[in-house]
């Protein structure tokens, strides 16, 4: 969780827009990114792929008042509403962007090319129908920080107690590296959210980060088999629950606008 997933940028920066908070050219600059150029297929009323200024345009004439995020994984469609088809493409990207308002969605597929440290990076957000329904286990703003802060708590001391690098002061150092390189001249979230969302997505992402260097600092002191495998157990539900966090922040934009609060 070192960078946004692109749903998420898109989610973001697109209701910004269609608040209008922001300008198209400066939405679709940040919802780009470091990558070369995004283009969104199968639009309704279009004949091929067009650019996100464009798109969300559209979007917003077909009746879109919002965007919401969706990060499934195996076994736990988080954020998604259906159709099959479209649950099965987003389970493959492993994100989606589900439109409020209107019943599509979009799925990115990136297609890279060139060498290493030269690599042109090239994004088709595929727009398919979805079922127009709640999306599947996202939680409140107030459920998603208690829960991250319990999970957080309960796999600390369990990856303590294993010796598991990644548990101490050098994971939490190696942590605020990694933050301060990605957090550089980057906005948490669009203007328009509530504070609390973006306070629950940088737990969010702290939580991703201790959780990424656990892994890449390999088994510390827990050689065994049975060792290993408990750190993964405490690991899984810790990566659900900032997953959770990440959906309920990025959507909390709809959320307030379903409750009237814009």
């Amino acid at each position: 969780m070192l960078t946004e997933p692109r749903s998420g940028l898109l989610a973001s920066w697109g209701n910004a827009l269609i608040a209008g908070l922001v300008s198209p050219d400066d939405a679709v600059l940040a919802i780009v990114g470091t990558d070369a150029v995004h283009r969104v297929e199968g639009l309704p009323g279009e004949s091929g792929p067009v650019g996100l200024t464009l798109a969300l345009g559209r979007l917003r004439a077909l009746g879109a008042t919002g965007l919401r995020v969706a990060l499934p994984a195996p076994g736990h469609p988080l954020g998604l509403s259906g159709p099959p088809e479209f649950n099965a493409r987003a389970l493959e990207a492993e994100e989606a962007v589900v439109c409020h308002g209107v019943a599509l969605g979009l799925v990115p597929e990136v297609y890279e090319a060139g060498p290493e440290g030269d690599v042109h990076v090239e994004v088709v957000w595929h727009c398919l129908p979805v079922r127009e329904a709640p999306p599947a286990d996202v939680p409140s703003l107030g459920e998603a920080e208690r829960e991250l802060a319990e999970a957080l708590r309960d796999a600390t001391h369990l990856l303590l107690r294993l010796d598991v690098a990644g548990s101490g002061p050098v994971a939490d150092a190696a942590v605020d590296a990694y933050r301060a390189r990605a957090e550089r001249g980057r906005e948490v979230l669009a203007p328009g959210y509530p504070p609390r969302a973006v306070r629950v997505l940088e737990l969010a992402q702290r939580v991703g980060l201790l959780i990424s260097v656990a892994y890449e600092n390999g088994p510390g002191g827990a050689v065994s088999a049975s060792e290993m495998a408990a750190r993964g157990e405490a690991l899984r539900p810790v990566e659900r629950t900032a997953r959770r966090a990440q959906v309920a922040a990025y959507n909390a934009f709809v959320e307030e606008r379903e409750r009237g609060v814009r």
